[in-house]
């Protein structure tokens, strides 16, 4: 299998395991909802995990690989303020924990640009 043949793929798995530990660890990713969304943090949580599961399964088959990789582009966008709260929140954590929170930051570019790739890649396969 190509490269290029792997990467919606590789792309899928992440998005699924991401969207599970949403699930099977809920209270680590309740702490990174903005306070400034409405509800409970909790919702926020199933909710993003219950999109990453759906995208994964979109960018998975070829069908709705396209439209599905954009909305991950798009989502990878969305969930950052997340990410920056973490890193706020995490700042006076030990270096470990703190660099982790950071690293996260700069990681959101990657994801949002292969996303785009595997989308502009299946315009050919649709």
């Amino acid at each position: 299998m190509s490269r290029s043949a792997r990467s919606p793929l590789l792309l899928a798995g992440l998005l699924a395991a991401a969207g599970t530990a949403h699930f099977a660890a809920p209270r680590q990713f309740d702490h990174i909802v903005p306070r400034s969304l409405p509800g409970s943090p909790r919702t926020w949580t199933y909710a993003s995990g219950a999109a990453e599961l759906a995208l994964a399964a979109g960018v998975a088959l070829p069908r709705t690989r396209k439209t599905a990789a954009l909305a991950a582009a798009a989502f990878f966008v969305g969930v950052f303020p997340a990410n920056v709260k973490m890193a706020v929140d995490w700042r006076r954590r030990p270096a470990p924990q703190r660099a982790a929170a950071f690293g996260r930051l700069p990681l959101q570019v990657p994801l949002v640009l292969w996303a785009r790739g595997v989308a502009k890649n299946a315009e050919g396969t649709a």
